[in-house]
């Protein structure tokens, strides 16, 4: 006669109610009410500044320059004249930040599509398609993330300027481009640089799709075009509104590339460039700065808040199997 012996199941509880996992057990922890007013308490300090930047870019000149934000609650004054001289003042003084808004807006957008499409693509090809030389193409796109952006930066802009040559012969002429044309110019740069981990991202996501998925759609005669659009995007969602937040925030709050690679022109110049200046030749307008970094993330907030749903499941992406 045999005893049974009693066997707990992997990521059930034990008898007592504790997680038998680990991460049962830190995802009960983190679940706890202490963990949750922690969590209030870091969200209220980190948001703080931003309400009092938010408050200050509404105050008037006078006040802003002679009390603290706080004493908007005692003494209530406030104005949008802050943001109407920073976005549509005609003195040399004002911020005139509506034509940088929408500089802004032409850098960023592209600089997050063409990753984006480009990186899903790639992906896609390296967890899918066989192909001699695929590990060690993976593995050498992933070694790129550790090259530091700087570095890139003479050659590439070497590369514009001059073009390619080799032994004489011209494979690409200089760019030569002009005034609007440069934003090309930011638009390859940072697609270039946001490639790696675009790709080391979406891959991780795409390779653990289940494969009879796939199969069957082979079987019912779906070609890998098919099978990327029908299938494969609609189940990457996540990862790619992940990485569009990344690349969003990382560009839109972007002062190098932009400047090396657009110019400090009225034509091209972002937000950042403008806001630069307006801290290093006019830092004590606070009143316009204030109003300016309130326009300048307005934006990213936006973007964050409507994508948030979709951004730990985007982090979460290709983390665990199963």
């Amino acid at each position: 006669m045999t005893t049974a012996t009693p066997t707990v199941a992997v990521g059930t509880q034990k008898t007592d109610g504790t997680p038998s996992t680990t991460a049962g057990r830190v995802r009960k922890r983190l679940n706890s009410r202490t963990a949750t007013l922690i969590s209030i308490i870091i969200a209220v300090f980190w948001t703080i500044p931003t309400f009092g930047l938010l408050i200050s870019s509404l105050r008037p000149e006078d006040e802003i320059k002679t009390t603290g934000w706080w004493t908007a609650f005692t003494n209530p004054q406030f104005t949008l004249e802050n943001y109407q001289q920073v976005l549509f003042g005609r003195s040399s003084s004002s911020g005139q930040l509506a034509s940088y808004f929408i500089n802004s807006l032409a850098i960023t957008v592209p600089s997050v599509l063409f990753p984006l499409a480009f990186a899903s693509l790639a992906a896609y090809a390296l967890a899918w398609i066989k192909f001699r030389g695929r590990d060690w193409l993976y593995i050498a796109i992933f070694a790129l993330q550790i090259v530091p952006l700087q570095m890139a930066l003479v050659p590439l802009l070497k590369f514009f300027s001059t073009g390619v040559t080799v032994g004489g012969v011209t494979l690409m002429p200089a760019w030569d481009l002009v005034d609007e044309q440069k934003f090309a110019q930011v638009w390859f740069a940072h697609t270039c640089f946001a490639l790696p981990f675009a790709v080391f991202l979406l891959h991780n996501f795409i390779s653990q799709l289940p494969g009879d998925l796939m199969e069957a759609a082979r079987v019912d005669g779906a070609t890998h075009p098919k099978i990327f659009r029908t299938i494969v995007l609609p189940l990457i969602a996540p990862a790619l509104a992940a990485f569009g937040i990344f690349q969003f925030l990382w560009v839109w709050n972007d002062l190098l590339v932009a400047l090396i690679f657009a110019g400090g022109g009225n034509e091209t110049a972002p937000l950042t460039v403008r806001l630069a200046e307006m801290a290093g030749t006019r830092g004590n307008e606070w009143q316009r700065l204030t109003a300016g970094a309130f326009v300048s993330i307005v934006v990213p907030l936006i973007v964050f808040l409507s994508l948030q749903r979709f951004f730990v499941r985007g982090l979460l992406a290709g983390s665990v199997k199963g």
